[in-house]
Formats: C-alpha cells, sequence, structure tokens
C-alpha cells in the first residue's frame, strides 16, 4: 500500500493513494463500487446513501456522511463499469473531484488508486486545513478495500489448508477499524 501523496498549488489540492490487492479486478470492482456498503469496511464513513436509485451512474447523486465532516452530496460525473468512476462535490467556492481506479495487474492481483482534488479559492483553503485527515481516510479506504476484497476472494475460492494440513478460515474481520484522525 502506497500512502497517500499530496499536491498543493494556490489553485489546487489533490491527494492519492493506491492499493495492489490480492483479488482479481471484478471481485475488486464489485466491492469498491458497491458504495452504499463502504460503511461496513471503512471507519472512514458513517453511512452512504443513494439519493436517485441505487448504482453508480452518470448524474446519480449520493449523501456522504463521514466522521467529524459535514454531510455532502456527491454527483457521479463519469463511469466506465469495471474500470472507474468520478463523482464531484460542489459548495460555494469549491469543486472536489474524487476518482477511482479499479486496474487489473495479472489475475489476482489488481492495483486501486484514488484521488480527490480539490479547486477553487474556498476548496483549496478547506482542503489545506483538512489534508491530514483526507490523507487518514484515503489510507482507511484503502486498508478497508484491500481486507473486504481479499476476504471475498478468499471465501469464494474455497477452504484453504495450512502447512500442517488444517483448514485455514477464510474470513475474518471484514472491516478496517481504527478511530479516525
Amino acid at each position: 500500500m502506497t500512502g497517500p501523496v499530496l499536491s498543493c498549488t494556490i489553485w489546487y489540492m489533490k491527494a492519492e493513494g493506491t492499493v495492489e490487492i490480492d483479488a482479481p479486478a471484478p471481485v475488486v470492482w464489485e466491492v469498491y463500487s458497491d458504495v452504499e456498503r463502504w460503511a461496513e469496511w471503512t471507519a472512514s464513513i458513517e453511512r452512504i446513501v443513494a439519493l436517485d436509485s441505487p448504482g453508480l451512474e452518470v448524474d446519480k447523486r449520493f449523501e456522504i456522511s463521514q466522521p467529524r465532516l459535514p454531510r455532502l452530496v456527491w454527483q457521479v460525473t463519469a463511469v466506465e463499469p469495471g474500470a472507474s468512476w468520478t463523482w464531484r462535490q460542489r459548495s460555494p467556492g469549491g469543486t472536489t473531484d474524487a476518482v477511482h481506479e479499479v486496474t487489473a495487474l495479472g489475475p489476482n492481483r489488481t492495483l486501486v488508486r484514488q484521488q480527490i482534488e480539490q479547486r477553487g479559492p474556498i476548496g483549496v483553503l478547506v482542503a489545506l486545513a483538512m489534508r491530514r485527515r483526507a490523507r487518514r481516510y484515503l489510507e482507511l479506504e484503502a486498508r478497508g478495500l484491500k481486507l473486504r476484497s481479499e476476504q471475498l476472494h478468499a471465501n469464494r475460492a474455497g477452504p484453504r489448508a495450512t502447512s500442517s494440513g488444517a483448514e485455514a478460515p477464510a474470513s475474518g474481520p471484514l472491516r478496517a477499524d481504527a478511530a479516525p484522525a
């Protein structure tokens, strides 16, 4: 897992993180694109509610509640099924875009890239004040997505044997839980 990278100018602030996941890209996409269930696997989300109807499609809106942040409405602006989606949140003086990408590295290995870009005079000021929390939330989401996707893949692959020949459990905690900073 690569920790979030932060770049900032007076015009925009960008935070980006990547994580490699030991699961096929379709499994990772299934977990990642089911946004209304994110609260089950990351402590960075309290709740996501589809305001129009479930599923990621351009122009659909989602209300997102996160710890220590106001509830915000995000609108999907682009979707490439199985590969990526972007959603946008607009506030007076600022716009935030969040890009989510899933790339197969092999049959059972996937790279996920997350990027948040905040623009506008108020957006950049808010981003500067929130940069530590943004990095922390990206880390929680990457860790939770990795854990959930790998466990789902292991559960579907069937029982695994340990070196002693005993069956190893295919599941464990399904949420990367840590108190958000």
